[in-house]
C-alpha cells in the first residue's frame, strides 16, 4: 500500500500548473476533439455549412494569417482589385473549413464508399507505372483536397505513403496521422525521408510529395506567377535515384455540396 507521502505527492504533481505552451498544446487538443467528434456525427450538408463557416471566421473575423495570405494574393494577381483578391481569400478559407469536415468524415467511411465518392480518369495509366516495378513517385501539393486524393488511391487497393511533417502540438499531429491511416495512407516524416522514400519505392508502393512549399537554399528556382520560387529537388532526385516514374496528381472536388472529387493525373 503507498504511504501518505506517496499519495500526496501523486496529488501534487496532478495539480501543478501546466506550462503555458503545454496548456494551450491541450486546449488545442480538446478543440479539435470537439470539432472532429461534431464533424462526424452531424448530418453531412450541416457538418460541411460549419465547416465553410467556420473556414470563413477564421479568415475573415479571426483574420489567422490574412495579412501573409492578402500579401501573396497581392504579388500573384496585382493586376486584380482588391474586391476580386478579397472575395478569393474569404472562398479559400471558406474551402480550406469545409475539406477539413469532408477529409475527418471521409476518413471514418468505407473504401468502397471512398471509392464511389473519387474519380481518378487515368487510373489505368497509373496502374501500368505501378507495375513497372519500381514505384511511383506522385507529386502533389496543397491544392483541393490532398488527404482525399491519398484516399482515393488506398480505396482502390494500391499502396501509398505520403511525406509527413511533425506538428508543434503533438496530440493534434498524432490524431491527424489517425485520419490519414484511416484512410489507409501511410507516412514517412521528414527526417526518415532519406532512408524510407526508396525502400517504399523498392516495394512497389505510391510515394506522395508535396512540391509547393518554400525549399529555401536547397530548392531549384522555378517560375511561379512570374517570379524565382525555391521548389523542393526530392521528386526528381528520387525519380533518379531510383528509376521510378513520376506523375503529377491533385484531387479536385466536384461542383456542388456533396463530397465527390476527381483526381488528376499528369506523367
Amino acid at each position: 500500500m503507498r504511504s501518505n507521502f506517496q499519495i500526496w505527492a501523486i496529488i501534487e504533481t496532478f495539480f501543478q500548473p501546466m506550462k503555458p505552451h503545454k496548456a494551450k498544446h491541450y486546449i488545442e487538443y480538446l478543440a479539435f476533439r470537439a470539432f472532429s467528434g461534431t464533424a462526424i456525427l452531424v448530418p453531412e450538408a450541416l457538418a460541411l455549412s460549419i465547416g465553410h463557416f467556420l473556414g470563413w471566421i477564421a479568415g475573415s473575423v479571426l483574420r489567422l494569417r490574412r495579412t501573409d495570405v492578402d500579401a501573396h494574393l497581392l504579388l500573384a494577381f496585382p493586376e486584380r482589385t482588391k474586391m476580386w483578391r478579397d472575395c478569393i481569400a474569404r472562398a479559400s478559407y471558406a474551402h480550406l473549413g469545409r475539406e477539413a469536415v469532408a477529409t475527418l468524415r471521409l476518413s471514418r467511411a468505407t473504401g468502397k464508399d471512398l471509392s464511389e465518392r473519387t474519380r481518378i480518369p487515368n487510373l489505368e495509366l497509373f496502374r501500368s507505372a505501378i507495375e513497372e516495378g519500381k514505384g511511383v513517385i506522385l507529386v502533389t501539393g496543397h491544392l483541393g483536397n490532398w488527404e482525399v486524393g491519398g484516399g482515393a488511391f488506398t480505396s482502390r487497393g494500391l499502396s501509398l505513403d505520403a511525406i509527413a511533417k511533425g506538428m508543434a502540438n503533438k496530440a493534434i499531429g498524432d490524431a491527424i496521422a489517425g485520419v490519414r491511416q484511416g484512410l489507409g495512407i501511410g507516412l514517412i516524416y521528414t527526417d526518415e525521408v532519406v532512408r524510407e522514400v526508396p525502400r517504399s519505392l523498392l516495394k512497389g508502393r505510391v510515394v506522395a510529395i508535396p512540391a509547393d512549399q518554400h525549399a529555401h537554399k536547397g530548392g531549384a528556382l522555378v517560375s511561379f506567377f512570374g517570379r524565382d520560387a525555391s521548389t523542393t529537388r526530392t521528386p526528381a532526385l528520387f525519380a533518379i535515384r531510383t528509376g521510378a516514374p513520376i506523375f503529377l496528381g491533385i484531387a479536385l472536388r466536384d461542383p456542388g455540396w456533396r463530397q465527390r472529387y476527381t483526381v488528376l493525373l499528369e506523367r
